[in-house]
């Protein structure tokens, strides 16, 4: 049970203006494929390509955070957590600006692979911080807080890319100039915190050596695999499917992905009630059975309104899986070099939203979209059984 002191703590940090600023930042790290993705129909036939090829947009922006990020969260140890995210924000909102003026294709890959590199150190220094600045419980809680908060920008960002999607395909592109701000406010407002008094000898090997640890392989593989599932097999078809089937437009895309945003923002927020209820081995695999629930509910639509139902059954996945799985990660990672740790993590997301447009995208074009979301419940389901007897023996 907590005690009236941790509920004090709690209740004082979130009076604590840098939680706030991590809140922001944390807002920003999903602006990039949220907001856009209503606009994919559009900027298909406005570019003349496949849908299949429209994947390129999220994979270009994904890619280069598999390399950038645990460089990042190297230099977040060793200098500070402020110093790198100042100019990585700065990056993300000018190039992501940019990207609405891109005039081809090919311009508008590259703005995105610049952007993708600002954007590289924000999901994984906000968790960071977070493990810097609680323990215990209280990061349990502090944790679900976040997920939450992101719940509430994946929920907003699809409706409002969808509401500036039927003004152009450019507007949603120029949602990325609020960095801008958020970048002075942490310049100026968030405090440094403390750095490692004993910093890790050789931090490369140190950091790669979390490859050696069977738990750490477990939660980084789930990472990948969990946005194999959410950016591949359902957020980047689940448009072309609604716009196929039903004609759906893109305000009507956005709104089911903000009902799916929100009810992963609703189960995040109750995250502490719920871990008091469930082990986390419980609620890893839980999520991954309601992922796979979603998919296959999805194949049996029968109208657009319906897919409220697999889009609340996938935010709910989200809501139960993110906070359980960065909190594992955080209360394993070593001190000296925390940032560096949690940015393989980060890493292994990224790989997950590169590798899932890609691989989806194979079998849209050899097999239809139906099979993009039965092997996506295949892949899910699967998992979730792996989840749930591995983590059984370890907990033995």
């Amino acid at each position: 049970m907590t005690s009236d002191i941790e509920k004090e703590e709690l209740s004082n940090a979130l009076k604590d203006e840098n939680l706030y600023i991590v809140f922001a930042v944390t807002l920003l790290s999903v602006l990039g494929v949220a907001s856009v993705t209503p606009a994919f129909p559009q900027i298909a036939i406005f570019f003349n390509i496949s849908p299949a090829k429209t994947g390129l947009i999220v994979s270009a922006f994904t890619i280069p955070g598999i390399i950038a990020t645990p460089l990042l969260g190297l230099l977040a140890d060793t200098y500070g957590r402020k110093k790198i995210l100042v100019p990585c924000l700065l990056l993300f909102g000018l190039s992501g600006v940019m990207c609405a003026f891109s005039r081809t294709f090919n311009e508008l890959l590259f703005m995105r692979v610049l952007q993708g590199m600002g954007a590289s150190a924000l999901n994984s220094l906000n968790i960071t911080i977070i493990g810097d600045l609680y323990q215990k419980r209280l990061r349990t809680e502090a944790m679900g807080y976040n997920s939450s908060i992101l719940g509430v920008g994946t929920a907003t960002y699809p409706a409002l890319g969808g509401l500036l999607s039927m003004l152009g395909w450019r507007y949603p592109f120029l949602l990325p100039i609020a960095a801008i701000p958020v970048a002075l406010w942490v310049m100026l407002r968030l405090k440094q915190t403390d750095l490692p008094k004993h910093k890790a000898d050789q931090p490369f090997r140190k950091m790669f050596q979390a490859f050696s640890n069977p738990m750490a392989i477990l939660l980084f593989s789930t990472s990948t695999i969990t946005f194999i599932i959410f950016y591949g097999a359902f957020l980047t078809f689940l448009p072309f499917y609604l716009n196929s089937n039903f004609q759906a437009t893109a305000l009507q895309i956005g709104l089911i992905s903000a009902f799916m945003s929100l009810s992963s923002a609703i189960v995040a927020f109750n995250t502490k009630n719920i871990s008091k209820m469930l082990s986390e081995r419980i609620r890893l695999s839980l999520a991954f059975v309601l992922y796979c629930l979603a998919l296959i509910i999805a194949l049996y639509l029968p109208n657009c309104l319906s897919a409220l139902i697999p889009a609340g059954l996938m935010g709910a996945a989200q809501g139960l899986n993110m906070p359980t799985l960065m909190t594992m990660i955080t209360n394993i990672a070593p001190e000296e070099n925390r940032a560096a740790f949690i940015s393989l993590n980060s890493m292994s997301l990224r790989l997950g939203q590169t590798i899932g447009p890609f691989l989806m995208g194979g079998i849209y074009s050899l097999l239809g979209i139906n099979c993009v979301f039965s092997s996506g419940a295949i892949l899910a389901g699967t998992m979730s059984a792996v989840l749930y007897f591995v983590l059984k023996s370890k907990s033995k």
